[in-house]
């Protein structure tokens, strides 16, 4: 058996991690108007984001880290996901990037964030730190006022009882609720798994490795990823190896989620690896540098490795983002020198207490312009490439007049064929369009995201209530509280389950 090409199935069912660089949103958001937009309690403008699909932060952590080069405003992120495992991998992120820098410093809140964002191994002190992370918001989730007082930046209030219940059985799994690897065996998954992608062509893997690296990511704008990086993580699944390669042997539970399957006519709970194979984490932080120095080639070929630059970019966004434990900018800090453009005002010392992130019910994109405090909020709507088919007039009633969409696109998933890439961007402008959306006006062009603003005339159309909603996300990307309570043996999963295919994203191409 072979892969065909354009099959979509190497993206998997769940995302990890983004596919697209970061983005600081506040570029891509209107201009503020302090007249309008005046938060009365605080006496900030306020930003509106709402997030579908996100899935690791990175945006957010950017427009956080730049915050001190724009006027103040406070932030309101409402993030959409289809997984409760993402919104957990959310909630440890920002607990990690939040720690105190007494507690840890800031190279080693580094490498334990990348080990934990892309490695399915991990060293035992990194492992020891998700487990003492996970047992303390496993205790939080389930106590409003506790939760409140520690994590002031977090809302959980929107998300119904059940899927409370079902985070907080994430985090006691991440905890250690099940003992040893056997409870999440990732070699042996990420094995299987990519054996059922390649099929007949696993074992000539290194060269479909070389293939879709030379052919399609370096072709596409990727051409810092290393053969050698990209080897080693189409092989094993660890794509940052900071450390001797004999350090790594815990498997990473925060890349664990689950799957309700057919199985001889029933329904079986599986916990499995059902992330991307194919394209890796490279993207989000490692083909782009705000120091141009890191992107330079000598005889033709880059200088630095997709990994050290991750590691850079990710080093300089914690330094930044330490302004915000601190509660103020660190004298060498390069976004303090910045400043306004005029240069007639010190940049405004971030607080914790100037963003917060509201954790939206899984599944309710169509019903969001139901509640009147959702209709015409939003300043700036993302949608990442496997939320497209979610975009819907609906949704669109949810952004202000004026707002702007950004959709990211699909140009670096390798399953991808060049024909296909281009009825993507085809179809997100005609569902864009139908959702009262126009091509923004003298934006760069872009193989990577799609923008677009709300007009006006657009803004005061009325959705017919005869029409009903779209449908939410394929069941099979909804977790359910039992699929983490089941006993071992019916974690492990048959061969044939364990290549599901992106359904959202193959319902997005074929309009």
């Amino acid at each position: 058996m072979t892969t065909p090409a354009g099959s979509g199935t190497g993206f998997g069912s769940v995302s990890w991690w983004g596919l697209s660089p970061a983005l600081d949103l506040q570029a891509e958001s209107p201009l503020v108007d302090p007249d309008s937009q005046a938060d009365t309690e605080h006496g900030t403008p306020q930003l509106d984001v709402l997030l579908l699909g996100s899935v690791d932060g990175r945006h957010l952590l950017r427009t956080l880290a730049r915050a001190a080069l724009w006027p103040r405003r406070r932030f309101q992120f409402y993030v959409l996901e289809n997984n409760l495992e993402a919104v957990a991998r959310h909630m440890l992120v920002f607990s990690l990037v939040l720690e105190n820098p007494a507690k840890m410093g800031l190279q080693e809140k580094s490498e334990t964030f990348l080990e934990v964002w892309g490695n399915t191994l991990l060293r035992p002190p990194v492992a020891a730190f998700v487990r003492a992370q996970a047992d303390r918001l496993a205790h939080l989730v389930p106590e409003p006022d506790r939760m409140a007082e520690q994590l002031p930046w977090l809302r959980l209030g929107t998300l119904k009882f059940r899927e409370r219940d079902a985070l907080e059985a994430v985090f006691r799994f991440w905890a250690g609720g099940e003992k040893g690897p056997e409870s999440f065996p990732i070699r042996c998954l990420w094995d299987t798994r990519l054996r059922h992608y390649l099929g007949s062509r696993y074992d000539a893997r290194r060269g479909v490795s070389d293939w879709d690296l030379h052919m399609k990511l370096h072709d596409r704008g990727a051409r810092v990823i290393h053969i050698h990086e990209f080897r080693r993580w189409r092989d094993t699944g660890i794509a940052f190896e900071l450390r001797d390669s004999s350090a790594y042997h815990v498997p990473n539970r925060t890349l664990a989620s689950g799957h309700l399957m057919s199985h001889r006519g029933e329904r079986v709970a599986v916990r499995g690896y059902w992330g991307d194979i194919a394209t890796g984490p490279f993207v989000a932080f490692g083909i782009e540098a705000d120091d141009e120095s890191l992107l330079r080639t000598s005889n033709g070929k880059p200088i630095k490795t997709a990994g050290e630059i991750t590691q850079h970019n990710v080093t300089e966004l914690f330094r930044a983002m330490a302004a915000w434990e601190c509660g103020k900018v660190a004298q060498q800090d390069p976004v303090e020198v910045l400043g306004q453009a005029d240069g007639t005002q010190e940049p405004a010392a971030p607080s914790p207490e100037s963003f917060t992130v509201h954790f939206l019910p899984l599944g309710s994109a169509q019903t969001l312009h139901h509640k009147s405090c959702y209709k015409g909020r939003f300043h700036l709507l993302y949608m990442a490439c496997g939320m497209v088919h979610l975009l819907s007039p609906e949704l669109g009633a949810c952004v202000a007049p004026g707002g702007r969409l950004i959709v990211e696109l699909a140009r670096y998933l390798v399953d991808l064929r060049h024909e296909q890439l281009q009825g993507f961007t085809t179809r997100v402008a005609e569902l864009a369009q139908a959702a009262g959306f126009a091509p923004e006006p003298g934006a760069r062009p872009s193989e990577t995201f799609a923008r677009f603003y709300r007009s006006e005339d657009s803004a005061t159309d009325c959705i017919n209530p005869a029409v009903e909603s779209r449908p939410s996300a394929p069941e099979v990307l909804a977790p359910h509280p039992e699929v983490l309570d089941q006993p071992p043996e019916v974690l492990d999963p048959s061969p044939e389950a364990m290549n599901p295919p992106s359904e959202d994203l193959m319902q997005s191409l074929q309009g």
